[in-house]
């Protein structure tokens, strides 16, 4: 019997902010009490001390009040990150379109333990990419810093992954939000692949193909069917609606406006 070829393709997305609405950091600097998080970060970023998104990897290994730093602390921390509505009808719906074969990742310079525990149930943790802690295996304190995926490192990480998976450069996907993913978007960029940016930073309006501004992470999907798949607007809120939503409005110009309700009853065939 004759089979359908579909084509691979491979999203990658940030989380902080991306997927959820506030800085994990912060979660887990207000977990411990911690005072002038965003203080400390921003006395990082001045210094060129460490690679943009990489401020809290570094604070949990050096910066005294977050030397106490457990695997319980980080798992507690992502239970704790507010998460943007549609995450899990994303996943679902990349796994299940017809005519393309999408694989989901995370790729955050948030520790993992966080990612993993905010997306617990939605992404598998094979999936997700974060900070990597050397823990001791007694007390569960951080003891080393094993790799941090935030500038080039997200770009290695998204090379891993395309030779994984086979997938050509043109067909990668990213989603991010602020400075420590420009590289990784020029990469896909120079790449002919798609990057789409979920906020108005300077620096990413400038090279991301489109700026999607919406509470909704299932929103970055209309951009990415309309212009890599060339789906037609009608194709496109026909699978919003099965996957709960009301397209109510879309502004297509280089910055994507997206509204996004929920149905009274929602379907997922």
């Amino acid at each position: 019997m004759e089979t359908t070829h579909r084509p691979r393709f491979l999203m990658a997305s940030d989380f902080d902010q991306t997927l959820s609405f506030h800085d994990s950091g912060a979660v887990l600097a207000e977990l411990l009490n911690v005072r002038n998080f965003e203080h400390k970060v921003e006395g990082l970023a001045a210094s060129n001390l460490v690679q943009q998104g990489g401020e809290l990897a570094y604070l949990i290994r050096h910066d005294p009040e977050f030397r106490g730093v457990r695997r319980e602390h980080l798992e507690e921390a992502g239970r704790r990150v507010r998460l943007k509505a549609g995450i899990r009808e994303l996943a679902s719906c990349l796994a299940e379109l017809p005519e393309a074969e999408f694989s989901f990742y995370v790729v955050s310079a948030a520790p993992r333990q966080i990612v993993e525990s905010a997306l617990c149930g939605i992404v598998p943790p094979a999936n997700i990419f974060g900070t990597e802690f050397d823990l001791d295996p007694g007390s569960g304190e951080v003891r080393a810093i094993k790799r941090v995926p935030a500038g080039y490192g997200k770009v290695a990480v998204l090379d891993e992954l395309a030779l994984a998976t086979r997938t050509p450069l043109e067909r990668i996907v990213y989603v991010g939000d602020g400075s420590s993913d420009v590289h990784v978007m020029l990469h896909v960029n120079n790449g002919d692949g798609f990057t789409v940016a979920v906020s108005e930073n300077s620096q990413l309006a400038r090279i991301a193909h489109s700026v999607v501004l919406s509470d909704s992470a299932f929103s970055v999907l209309a951009p990415v069917l309309s212009r890599m798949l060339n789906w037609r607007l009608g194709r496109i809120r026909s699978l919003f609606e099965r996957y709960g939503f009301n397209l109510d409005a879309w502004e297509q110009e280089r910055t994507d406006r997206i509204e996004v309700s929920e149905l009274e009853y929602r379907h997922v065939s």
